[in-house]
């Protein structure tokens, strides 16, 4: 089934009939994870859904009228990017920001990995990876300048928008490069000092 064989409904609408049971939702958003996170985008769809948690297709598009909308309810249930406690430093904070990046993908990141290519061509996969990781890093950038700022040195507003500009980008980067090994604590210290740093203040850059 595609998504144009189901009625759309108003977003935020209330599906019509009895109450919807809360276990099975969070069912039936824990199946739609494990596929996109094992199997990708192209294998998220009501049957296989429906079959996993042992569910009626009815259910699912009372509660989302689309697979994509499906999708991007399940990535608002996770946490892709964690401010982390203020650890003393810039430079400290954004390797501690960058922390996760020492580890394999988990289950909620490759779920938001299998969609960065369809979110191109999906307005309600990209409003979901928005919500998910741009938001949040944009805000913890912004968390990590404000600390900045706290310890006397305030960064330029144009400055903290290019760090997050880059820094999404590299997120982007580590999502898609698949197969690629993890960073090593070394290397996120190398990234922090070498690029992320500097533009923080040009005169810091290396060579200079």
């Amino acid at each position: 089934m595609t998504t144009t064989d189901v009625p759309q409904r108003t977003s935020g609408a209330r599906p019509p009939g009895r109450p919807l049971s809360t276990e099975l939702s969070g069912q039936l958003v824990a199946v739609a994870m494990d596929i996109l996170a094992d199997e990708g985008w192209g294998r998220l769809n009501s049957d296989r859904v429906a079959a996993r948690a042992r569910a009626g297709k009815a259910g699912i598009y009372r509660r989302w009228p689309t697979m994509a909308a499906l999708a991007r309810h399940a990535l608002s249930t996770t946490t892709l990017v964690a401010v982390p406690e203020d650890a003393g430093s810039l430079r400290a904070d954004l390797c501690a920001l960058l922390g996760p990046w020492t580890q394999p993908l988990n289950r909620e990141e490759r779920a938001a990995a299998s969609l960065v290519g369809a979110a191109r061509h999906d307005e309600e996969l990209r409003a979901g990876l928005d919500e998910a990781l741009v938001h949040p890093l944009a805000a913890g950038v912004r968390e990590l300048a404000d600390r900045e700022a706290t310890r006397g040195r305030e960064l330029p507003d144009e400055r903290i928008a290019l760090l997050g500009q880059v820094l999404q980008a590299l997120w982007w980067q580590r999502y898609t490069s698949f197969g690629a090994a993890p960073m090593t604590a070394a290397q996120v210290e190398h990234l922090v000092e070498d690029v992320l740093l500097p533009i923080t203040d040009p005169a810091a850059a290396p060579g200079r």
